[in-house]
């Protein structure tokens, strides 16, 4: 399997951005997760699996619209799927590791 990378996409109007933060809106990082989660396991046919999150870093706020791109390396043996995601510019905005728990289904 190899690397992967694709557009991420919070839509301005994400009902997020309401309290996070009035007059200053930024993507929370939970929905930056979430898309991520959402993401891989869409691109990787891993149904809806629950996640053990890893060491993830926030590095810099993301406001509404902005362009996104999610990059991600092949899981590990562990099942860890290290992800980096970054703006259009390359500038970085998060990283870490997603983890599918075995045998487990979101409901």
């Amino acid at each position: 399997m190899n690397p992967g990378r694709c557009a991420l996409s919070i839509a301005p109007d994400h009902p997020a951005f309401a309290g996070h933060f009035p007059g200053q809106p930024i993507v929370p990082g939970v929905v930056l997760l979430d898309e991520t989660a959402r993401v891989l396991a869409q691109t990787l046919d891993l149904g809806r699996p629950l996640w053990n999150v890893g060491n993830v870093k926030f590095i810099r706020p993301v406001g509404p619209g902005e362009a996104l791109f999610l990059n991600w390396k092949p899981p590990a043996a562990s099942g860890a799927i290290t992800f980096a995601i970054e703006t259009a510019d390359g500038q970085p905005v998060a990283s870490g590791s997603l983890t599918p728990q075995r045998g487990s289904a979101a409901r």
